[in-house]
């Protein structure tokens, strides 16, 4: 099999999805598979016409990796790919409509309000700012309504640290989610399409060792401990594992996807976000979930390179 992975891109997270194209790719060759990085730039089609592969892995990152817009050229250009079709991540990516669906499932979600920049300013942010706090007690979390590893987010405990988290978070989108902050354990779910069947995967438990789990938390050796699977009741587990089924079946996502949530003090889980284009980094934790399974990674990016190419 010949495969391309496509990582890097023009967004905030480009030196991570490079690392995980490495890293894919370095899995892959181990599984028997001829693979090469490429990034999505202007040489990406003529790339593709003359390497000719059976399947691509996306390993991008934020918009363009997330949002189907390399997906629906990649099905113009006839080229196979794991993952998502493009209105399923169009979906998933946008935070608000995402949770709206999952609640709409019965799905819990923390309530939260989304606040275009235009709004925000054309409307007076002082007096914004005071409906929010009326409406959503702190502690809060402001982050972007797409993206992700966390940039541009802010918990705020304090009513007076909210207009620069306002700010912090309008400079990497121009929309914000500002959301009812729910303390307690945090938790990634991930969902592989094995043989077709959606399975969910051992969750990671998060802990960072300072504060939030950030992008230097996350991307930083040593900055957080991972516990996988989670130390949390099998009930508990369980539950966690359903809601990140429900959000993989309820957006219509495909092959991979990775849910973040949060287990309160109750056992509740707490749906967050989902991931359509997870990391594959060394402190990473979809590979986490996978090594906790017993699975190999290449040879599961190879099946789901070879169920691609059979589409």
């Amino acid at each position: 099999m010949r495969a391309v992975i496509l990582a890097g891109g023009l967004s905030f997270e480009r030196e991570v999805s490079l690392r995980s194209g490495r890293r894919v790719c370095d899995a892959l060759r181990t599984a028997g598979v001829e693979a090469s990085v490429h990034d999505a730039d202007a040489s990406l089609l003529a790339t593709l016409a003359a390497v000719g592969p059976d399947a691509a892995f996306i390993a991008l990152h934020g918009g363009p990796g997330e949002d189907g817009a390399i997906r629906g050229v990649l099905d113009l250009a006839g080229v196979p790919y794991v993952g998502s079709v493009p209105h399923a991540c169009r979906v998933a990516f946008d935070k608000p409509i995402a949770k709206a669906l999952l609640r709409s499932a019965g799905v819990a979600t923390p309530e939260a309000v989304t606040l275009p920049h235009s709004t925000f300013r054309e409307l007076g942010a002082h007096d914004v700012l005071d409906l929010i706090l009326g409406r959503l007690p702190l502690p809060l979390i402001v982050k972007p309504s797409s993206g992700g590893s966390a940039l541009g987010a802010t918990v705020v405990r304090d009513a007076a640290a909210l207009p620069a988290a306002m700010v912090h978070c309008f400079s990497y989108g121009d929309t914000a989610l500002v959301e009812a902050f729910v303390e307690g354990t945090e938790l990634a779910v991930s969902v592989v399409d094995v043989a077709g069947t959606p399975t969910v995967l051992p969750a990671v438990e998060i802990v960072p060792k300072e504060g939030v789990f950030d992008y230097a938390a996350r991307y930083t050796a040593g900055a957080t401990d991972y516990y996988t699977p989670a130390r949390l009741d099998d009930a508990v587990l369980d539950a966690a594992g359903a809601v990140a089924l429900a959000a993989h079946r309820v957006l219509g996502l495909r092959d991979v996807s990775r849910t973040d949530l949060v287990v309160d003090a109750h056992g509740t889980p707490w749906f967050l976000e989902v991931n359509v284009a997870p990391g594959m980094t060394e402190t990473s934790l979809l590979p986490m979930a996978v090594a906790a399974a017993g699975l190999d990674a290449g040879t599961l990016c190879r099946d789901l390179l070879a169920a691609a190419a059979s589409r």
